[in-house]
């Protein structure tokens, strides 16, 4: 473990105080910072993304590995002690700035041609996703460390399924690394988290995104009912015709949203498009 007593020291000397609001939860395992970086697979070649690197333990062993690092915080008070922290990494730019709002081809990444490795804060996790995973630059490859929950959701299968996993899978292969305990913490969060690694798809399936997702999201409009009721009422169309167009595809008219696969979903927007114009 990270010496716990020598980051309090340093939290106090720049006035650092963790934030719950900002998901600033410290990793002290430096076994666990090694897997992280061992799993990117990294090489000089390499430009990282790091995003919120909090006190650098992390952002080291990058350094060490890859040809740049870009490591964009938005605290401060962090930032002014990475600058003394990391000061002699010459392939290292710090870049104090919300990620969420961020133009990251201002600053020379180009379309999977850098990889993002993380301990992402886990209150942006859901809006960082949807932003690197649909809109470009995107990277060849994300390595997060995320609450161990949104893992579970992003790899699900067929009857666990979410819109947020939908989309992970759509635009990529979603995998769970290993578990991190909350212990390896400080401060310690509430829940376990999990690092999985998104590998992004150069190809995306032949649909158009937005009927795709629109198609979805009306689907778990209410997860309760059943899908031939969300779509009817979202879209505006006859019951039985939904049902049909269900039964039509294979599936159950009785089905709900979250049993459905990826490729149910990418045929049932096909279907939907072709035979009602939505």
């Amino acid at each position: 473990m990270v010496n716990l007593e020598q980051i309090k020291t340093f939290c106090r000397q720049y006035h650092i105080v963790p934030a719950k609001s900002r998901g600033q939860n410290f990793l002290l395992d430096r076994n666990i910072i090694q897997k992280i970086v061992a799993a990117a697979n990294l090489s000089p070649a390499d430009t990282v993304l790091e995003v919120g690197p909090g006190l650098g333990g992390l952002t080291d062993f990058l350094a060490k590995r890859a040809g740049q690092v870009i490591a964009v915080e938005l605290d401060k008070k962090i930032i002014l002690f990475l600058q003394a922290k990391l000061a002699d990494w010459a392939n290292v730019r710090l870049i104090e700035a919300d990620i969420l709002k961020l133009n990251l081809s201002q600053w020379g990444l180009s379309n999977f041609g850098y990889k993002v490795v993380a301990n992402l804060p886990y209150n942006i996790t859901a809006k960082f996703l949807r932003n690197f995973l649909a809109n470009s630059p995107k990277p060849q490859e994300m390595i997060l460390m995320v609450q161990k929950e949104v893992a579970q959701r992003l790899t699900a299968s067929p009857g666990q399924l979410s819109v947020l996993g939908l989309a992970a899978q759509f635009y990529g292969q979603p995998e769970i690394l290993f578990v991190v305990g909350k212990n390896c913490f400080w401060p310690k969060p509430a829940v376990d988290s999990a690092v999985i690694k998104i590998t992004i798809n150069r190809e995306l399936p032949q649909i158009e995104e937005k009927l795709f997702f629109r198609t979805v999201k009306i689907g778990f409009s209410a997860k309760r009912k059943q899908l031939h009721n969300n779509l009817a009422a979202g879209f505006d169309l006859p019951d039985q015709a939904v049902k049909k167009l269900l039964s039509d595809l294979g599936l159950d008219e009785k089905i709900r949203a979250q049993d459905l696969s990826l490729d149910d979903w990418l045929k049932l927007a096909g279907k939907l498009a072709g035979k009602f114009k939505i």
